[in-house]
């Protein structure tokens, strides 16, 4: 390992693109996502800078004032319902659309307004619809 090599591209690195390591604006942020989406195409030769960017976006997300208002909404709610809304909002779904994996739309808003709970079954057919595990809807 030549350090003065690893230096020198390590600073041209961020000179081009330092919100790798802190995002300090929205367009800095913007630049992250969009760059994100390229990466993620070929995951496994990116992967690792996938993981330095991911962090920097993580800590945008949780510290700008714009996410403030969502991060405390998300905070307050319990494990399976925060993991719900959060997949409706990326999904861009209603109550009716998880009428397959929940039931109806009434049960669905019960369940998002805290009235009622996810069942070990819908939370299997969430896991299974949105290709994730099932421990997500579980306290951390």
């Amino acid at each position: 390992m030549n350090i003065s090599n690893v230096k020198s591209m390590a600073d041209g690195l961020f000179a081009e693109a330092s919100f790798l390591s802190q995002i300090n604006n929205d367009n800095d942020y913007e630049q992250a996502l969009a760059l994100m989406d390229e990466l993620i195409e070929d995951y496994d030769q990116y992967v690792s800078l996938i993981d330095l960017l991911s962090i920097s976006i993580e800590r945008w997300e949780a510290e700008a004032e714009e996410f403030a208002e969502f991060n405390s909404r998300i905070e307050n709610l319990a494990d399976d319902v925060a993991m719900l809304k959060v997949l409706m909002d990326q999904y861009n779904l209603k109550a009716d659309d998880l009428k397959d994996e929940i039931g109806s739309k009434s049960l669905v808003s019960m369940i998002l307004n805290g009235s009622r709970q996810l069942t070990k079954d819908h939370i299997q057919a969430l896991s299974n619809r949105f290709n994730v595990s099932p421990s997500l809807f579980f306290n951390q």
